[in-house]
């Protein structure tokens, strides 16, 4: 499959959309992202990824793409790969200027849309984040989102510590993402290295009306261990500085002993020595499966594993499925 972006003038807008157990929500969606793009007349199409939905989400997107063939591309995912790795490969097939992320759960409204577009057109900056005023999140998503925005904050100065998954980001930066081989995605990581040109634009964020949040604090822990081990030093430098502070530690410790065997002749026994013995192996043990693991995700990009498997694929303007075998 080509992955490089089409050129396509005609289209301005290109919308993509992670879908995950979506189905009550997706024609709402569809309908009022058109409607916001009626109102503002300007060209656009829906690139909907179903990430191996459980429930007729697939079905839905189909019959979307049945009665609005010129709008929308469906495309589903062989098996669940994740939101960051479903919209690395919706931007495979988007064929607009300029390209807006959006979640299908209708948390932001699609008539945020509008906004993004009108910072957009003051600034012209590379990338536009929709910053939350409120959010209606669970607690252990807010503080997940909370570390991840913290982390960017102190690597990349110009985030602020804002942003979410609703942004509008020009064509050149998806063609940057795209030349990436990495097994997982963080696109916001990617977006942010090689753009520093960042602007943000205060949006709404409503109660779920439908389904509940996927995001359990398993899959929000497996992003940050996956996040921190692909894109940052941060496990490498725990073991480093956790190793000096553990030998200068370990040294007063056993300056205290000497001294009191010495000094007080306090018999000391093997407690000590089968204490320091584990606690040290457990240590050993513990670094070597962080480096273990950076070996695993190095090897994983080696081996060129792709980002995303396709099952199936309605392109708009085109009611033919084809099949992709990738594996």
């Amino acid at each position: 499959m080509d992955s490089q972006l089409k050129k396509i003038a005609n289209v301005n807008y290109s919308v993509v959309v992670p879908v995950y157990n979506s189905q009550e929500s997706l024609i709402e969606l569809f309908e009022r992202v058109k409607a916001i793009f009626d109102k503002l007349d300007e060209s656009f199409e829906i690139v909907f990824i179903d990430d191996n939905s459980l429930d007729d989400s697939w079905k839905i997107l189909q019959k979307l793409n049945k009665e609005n063939p010129e709008l929308i591309t469906i495309i589903q995912l062989a098996r669940n790969f994740g939101q960051h790795n479903a919209i690395f490969c919706g931007l495979n097939f988007v064929n607009g200027r300029f390209i807006i992320t959006l979640d299908d759960d209708l948390q932001i409204p699609p008539e945020e849309i509008e906004k993004l577009i009108t910072r957009y057109k003051e600034t012209k900056a590379d990338l536009i984040y929709g910053d939350l005023t409120k959010k209606h999140h669970s607690f252990i998503r807010n503080q997940g989102s909370r570390v991840l925005k913290n982390a960017a904050k102190k690597r990349y100065k110009g985030t602020q510590g804002k942003g979410s998954s609703f942004k509008l980001f020009k064509r050149k930066i998806a063609g940057n993402i795209l030349n990436h081989g990495q097994t997982f995605v963080y696109i916001d990581e990617l977006l942010l290295w090689y753009t520093g040109d960042i602007d943000f634009v205060n949006v709404k964020h409503v109660p779920r009306k439908y389904q509940k949040s996927t995001y359990t604090f398993g899959k929000l822990f497996r992003l940050f261990f996956n996040i921190s081990l692909y894109y940052t030093k941060a496990p490498l430098k725990l073991i480093t500085y956790g190793g000096i502070a553990l030998s200068i530690f370990s040294f007063i410790i056993g300056i205290n002993f000497i001294i009191r065997k010495i000094f007080f002749n306090v018999p000391l026994g093997y407690t000590s020595i089968i204490v320091a013995i584990l606690f040290s192996t457990s240590i050993i043990l513990f670094s070597l499966g962080v480096i273990g693991e950076y070996l695993n995700r190095m090897f994983m990009v080696q081996s060129k594993k792709p980002a995303f498997s396709i099952k199936q694929i309605q392109k708009a303007s085109v009611n033919k499925s084809t099949e992709n075998e990738t594996d």
